[in-house]
């Protein structure tokens, strides 16, 4: 059975050490077998969430087809005032669209979770995701990463520069992995759409893209839905100037 992961996070921030963070979280998940994607926040046009719109936007509805259809998500948000961006809230809020789903929302699924931070370590951050994960009738995984010092965090190639936190981020994504494979066959058998079919008839023009991470720990290129993501040793920044 293919054990499908949704990576949910990032920032707007270039680089993103939230997006790095959930980046090697997948490939751990990738290196115990499983199928991952990456929904990425900072690259994805989602709109402000409204309950009344009488027309829901693609971005949305491919955020909720990946989520419905994923055995199990990992979930990256930075520190902001203590608590978990708006980016990231928002995009929970989208998930209303699976009320209606069998079983609706995230039922049974296991979220793994990771915060990160400027000064400190993020626990506020991990709290508030925990409580949107119960909401949304999930299991919060007990193995969390916090990342405290986030702007040194990583290095210019996207791996971490301590070894201990890339252990613990490949350890949480392959946890990840290890509890949907124990849930995915007694609860549930898939999402509402084809799982080979990554479109939506009821989407104008081209599906989205999302980023698909192959089977191994090779550094990400990912596609994009405006622009290919430089591989890590090619992105230009500077270790003063990440952002979370």
């Amino acid at each position: 059975m293919t054990i499908r992961i949704m990576g949910l996070g990032g920032s707007r921030g270039t680089p993103s050490a939230s997006q790095r963070a959930l980046e090697l979280a997948l490939e751990g998940a990738a290196t115990a077998g499983a199928e991952v994607e990456l929904f990425d926040l900072g690259r994805f046009d989602l709109p402000h969430y409204d309950p009344t719109a009488r027309e829901v936007a693609p971005a949305a509805r491919h955020l909720a087809r990946l989520a419905a259809r994923a055995d199990g998500m990992i979930w990256s948000s930075p520190t902001y005032h203590g608590a978990l961006s708006g980016a990231l809230k928002n995009a929970l809020d989208w998930l209303q669209l699976l009320a209606d789903e069998d079983p609706p929302y995230l039922t049974d699924k296991p979220i793994g979770l990771i915060a990160t931070a400027a000064g400190g370590r993020g626990m506020q951050t991990i709290n508030t995701m925990a409580s949107s994960v119960q909401a949304l009738r999930g299991w919060a995984v007990p193995f969390c990463v916090t990342v405290g010092g986030a702007y040194r965090a990583f290095a210019d190639d996207g791996s971490a520069n301590d070894p201990a936190l890339a252990a613990q981020l490949t350890m949480l994504g392959r946890s990840v992995v290890d509890y949907a494979g124990k849930l995915a066959g007694s609860v549930r058998a898939g999402g509402p759409d084809d799982p080979g079919d990554p479109g939506d008839p009821d989407d104008p023009g081209e599906p989205l893209a999302t980023a698909s991470i192959a089977r191994t720990a090779r550094p990400i290129t990912a596609i994009r839905p405006t622009q290919p993501i430089a591989p890590r040793a090619n992105r230009s920044d500077d270790s003063t100037t990440q952002q979370l």
